[in-house]
């Protein structure tokens, strides 16, 4: 029986981030909450579409 990864989700990643913000999660556990959620896979998608931040 294979593992299927669920697609990432852009809202939970956000919501991991917002509760770091505010103060109530730890960094760690905000990064486990935004790899689970699919940062990693954004990131790369991000990577290999060419992306770059703009300088504002």
């Amino acid at each position: 029986m294979s593992f299927e990864q669920p697609a990432p989700d852009l809202a939970k990643i956000i919501a991991a981030w917002d509760e770091f913000e505010k103060g109530e999660e730890a960094p760690g556990r905000v990064l486990a909450n935004m790899k689970t959620a699919g940062l990693p896979e954004v990131l790369a998608e991000l990577t290999a579409a060419g992306w770059t931040p703009s300088g504002s």
